[in-house]
């Protein structure tokens, strides 16, 4: 299947290679590909620059977002959260008709807080939208005419493209979306990857929810240790 991957920060490095691996014809976007490549430093992150994962991953195919989504028949959204919804609505008639997963976290960082919670790298980033929406739910107003399912959020990248990586596998995905034969994409897509406890939480409102998690996330590996990322899984024990 060609699909494209919007992003080329650490998470969208681990699905472009898991999908380059399992056969995929994959398309990857960015905002200025000539840009992308002159980097020479790492990304706030400290991932190194792109060009050198190119250079490990022969066969992959750099474009600019529109031109990616044009070529996918699925599409993941790894755009940072806080420009998501402008990148994708600038490319709206290149993802018409397709489904979008869509991982994103609508963080914003280097903000003002009353009440600041200090982490080993900072200040933790609020979320916006949070408890009356989702970046998920703003994605899909943007784009009446994509069908926008929310999943992998809940958990590290590298963990999604290789969940045995965790207890051997045992633990809980998730998706939400309000359309059935999307998620079943995002479903089929998650069973290649390994995972074989998908939960369906229902329609995309349910974003919220995921997105929310974000911060239990962060709190959980600060408390296993981990202040960088987070090596665990969660398991809906039912």
């Amino acid at each position: 299947m060609k699909i494209a991957v919007l992003g080329t920060g650490a998470g969208a490095r681990a699905h472009i290679a898991k999908l380059a691996a399992l056969g995929h014809d994959v398309h990857v976007g960015t905002r200025d590909p000539q840009a992308t490549l002159a980097r020479t430093g790492p990304d706030m992150m400290g991932t190194p620059p792109f060009k050198e994962f190119l250079a490990e991953h022969p066969g992959i195919c750099l474009h600019t977002f529109g031109d990616a989504a044009a070529q996918g028949e699925l599409v993941i959204n790894g755009i940072d959260g806080h420009n998501a919804v402008a990148a994708l609505t600038a490319i709206a008639d290149q993802l018409a008709g397709k489904t979008l997963i869509d991982y994103a976290v609508p963080f914003i960082y280097q903000h003002q807080t009353e009440h600041p919670w200090p982490t080993p790298w900072g200040v933790m980033p609020k979320l916006d939208p949070c408890d009356t929406d989702s970046l998920g739910e703003q994605i899909q107003r943007a784009l009446p005419r994509t069908k926008v399912v929310k999943s992998f959020v809940t958990q590290e990248q590298t963990t999604v493209v290789n969940p045995q990586a965790i207890g051997g596998g045992d633990h809980t995905m998730f998706v939400a979306g309000e359309d059935a034969d999307a998620k079943q994409q995002a479903t089929d897509l998650l069973k290649s990857y390994g995972w074989t406890d998908i939960l369906d939480l229902g329609p995309l409102a349910c974003a919220r929810g995921m997105e929310m998690y974000a911060h239990m996330h962060s709190a959980i590996g600060f408390g296993l240790g981990q202040h960088f990322g987070g090596h665990f899984g969660i398991k809906v024990v039912r």
